[in-house]
């Protein structure tokens, strides 16, 4: 069996798949090493099981924003039966356009740009397009379809600006404090949606300390409030639920390093709520129920975007979508260019010294297009996944492992019913975790010096109390240019005689070289360079001629301190 494998992964790399990919033993100049054909299948499924929940959290986040259906009631339509059950189809149209985009973006990512990474609309990024911009049920600043439209806009401004470099540049350029306190504060982000309603549900609303426990019965709410336990906190037996089986359970096979456990923790906590006649079944006998379930008994169907597909209004004059655009890109910038950066360094693909990878001008480009097309199926910005480090550690290293996951996801597009029929309380805890992993950015954030702690530190803590990334951006950027731009004008009045005590702990601010042209930029000039020069030697009757090496390669690297 051994020597049948190892033949399969010999005959596949001796190929032009092998070749195309760099499989080892394609004989390809830049093959990568370790690579092999079979290996890649399993890391791409292993990244699929780690990231297949994305399916239904994504669906529930969306939904929270009412999609296209009109609520017209001053309570936000939360106790509208007929508003409830529009909500509904749009959270099962939004179950197939995310198995739809992700699987889409991850098959381009891996055929184009060869990369094991994998993608889907990002957690953090459809929580600030959920919250922050559509609001709950529609409440918030720009409509649901205005708001697909700032998302297609914002993927074509970030197809240009990743031609020109400047995408790769601006994300290199951020001070590595700030980049890394965006990643963990998202983290917290998705975690305390993890554990409020939207999840478990262990936290509530509260009148006086805006925040405290929940988790009550809903007899047990303040009228009015939803969310808002009156008394006995902790007493909904679905909360115990998701605490036991999609968390304890959850890490505890993530202890032993079992194979997609999170997805594992959402199937088992979801079973145990399908059956009807229990007090923590996802379908009771309500009209609501009754429609759910229904569904759910298809198990297998196709089911067409009905409510969101092509629900894109381009109403660019409203000033508040330009704000929602902006918000979109600079968030996307640091979270899709973070997260690439790192699964490339994962991998082994990333160069020390310019901190560029391997197809970096390509993989942004498909980012960039698959949000555009996400947008046009209803659903928030794509972006590269965290969760592809699970392919990454099984031996994932060429594009082989994204399509296997792009492949994949397109087959869970015909299991809709399956991942329509997930309870919140079922995914809170995924939320939870995946939160808990994302946190251990702090590490890398210098806590020694204030001018890089200080900022960071706030970055990390508005995001969540806020409920908005962008704001936690905003006070971290603003404060960061506060404290280092003063320090830097005081110093340079002063001829370096007044500076901070630690300064000599202060994280470097580094331009890193490579400069902002890319690649194929260079390559273009050059190859229309040596054309010029072949067809004057020609005209000079093969006297050779000798031009001046172009600036792109002439830029020198920038460092400073702050």
């Amino acid at each position: 069996m051994v020597g049948f494998l190892h033949t399969v992964n010999a005959v596949v790399a001796d190929s032009y798949v092998g070749r195309w990919f760099r499989l080892e033993g394609s004989g390809h100049p830049r093959e990568r090493i370790g690579s092999r054909f079979l290996t890649e299948l399993r890391a791409g499924l292993t990244t699929w099981a780690a990231m297949a929940y994305i399916i239904s959290v994504n669906a529930s986040i969306i939904a929270d924003t009412g999609g296209t259906c009109v609520c017209e009631a001053d309570d936000l339509c939360v106790a509208d039966p007929v508003y409830l059950d529009c909500v509904a189809d749009v959270r099962r149209d939004l179950i197939t356009s995310t198995a739809a985009v992700s699987a889409l973006a991850s098959f381009l990512m891996g055929l184009l740009a060869n990369l094991p990474v994998g993608m889907a609309p990002g957690l953090g990024l459809n929580a600030y397009f959920a919250y922050s911009v559509v609001g709950f049920h529609g409440s918030g600043i720009i409509t649901y379809k205005e708001a697909l439209a700032a998302v297609f806009l914002e993927g074509w401004i970030f197809f240009f600006l990743s031609l020109l470099g400047l995408r790769q540049w601006l994300a290199r350029i951020m001070p590595q404090s700030l980049v890394m306190a965006v990643g963990a504060g998202i983290g917290f982000f998705i975690a305390f949606i993890g554990l409020s309603s939207g999840g478990i549900g262990v936290i509530g609303g509260d009148k006086t300390n805006f925040v405290g426990l929940g988790g009550c019965k809903p007899e047990d709410m303040l009228p009015d409030l939803p969310n808002f336990c009156n008394s006995r906190v902790l007493q909904s037996p679905t909360v115990w639920l998701g605490i036991f089986l999609g968390g304890i359970l959850t890490v505890f096979l993530m202890l032993y390093r079992i194979k997609g456990a999170i997805l594992i923790g959402i199937f088992i906590t979801s079973i145990v709520s399908w059956p009807r006649p229990t007090a923590i079944t996802y379908f009771p006998h309500t009209p609501a129920g009754d429609s759910s379930f229904d569904f759910f008994k298809k198990v297998v169907t196709f089911r067409p975007l009905e409510k969101i597909g092509g629900a894109v209004d381009f109403n660019y004059g409203n000033g508040r979508v330009w704000y929602a655009l902006i918000t979109f890109l600079y968030v996307d910038i640091l979270d899709t260019t973070g997260t690439l950066y790192s699964m490339a360094k994962f991998a082994g693909l990333r160069d020390p010294v310019t901190l560029d990878f391997e197809g970096s001008t390509i993989a942004y480009c498909v980012d960039a297009f698959t949000i555009s097309m996400g947008a046009l199926m209803g659903t928030s910005p794509v972006t590269a996944f965290v969760e592809s480090a699970t392919g990454i550690s099984e031996g994932g290293k060429t594009g082989l492992t994204a399509i296997t996951t792009g492949i994949a996801f397109f087959i869970s597009i015909f299991f809709a019913p399956i991942f329509a029929s997930i309870p919140p309380w079922a995914t809170g805890g995924a939320l939870v975790i995946v939160g808990s992993l994302m946190i251990r950015n702090v590490r890398e954030i210098n806590w020694d010096y204030p001018g890089d702690s200080v900022p960071a530190f706030l970055t990390l803590i508005i995001i969540p109390l806020t409920y908005n990334i962008a704001y936690g951006v905003i006070a971290g950027i603003i404060s960061y240019v506060l404290l280092n731009g003063t320090a830097l004008v005081l110093r340079k009045i002063s001829n370096d005689r007044i500076l901070p005590p630690t300064y000599d702990s202060s994280e470097p601010w580094v331009i890193p070289p490579g400069g902002i042209v890319p690649t194929w930029m260079k390559v273009v000039y050059n190859a229309a360079r040596d054309t010029a020069i072949h067809d004057q030697n020609k005209e000079s009757g093969g006297y050779p001629v000798t031009m001046e090496k172009e600036p792109v390669e002439q830029l020198s690297p920038l460092s400073h301190h702050h």
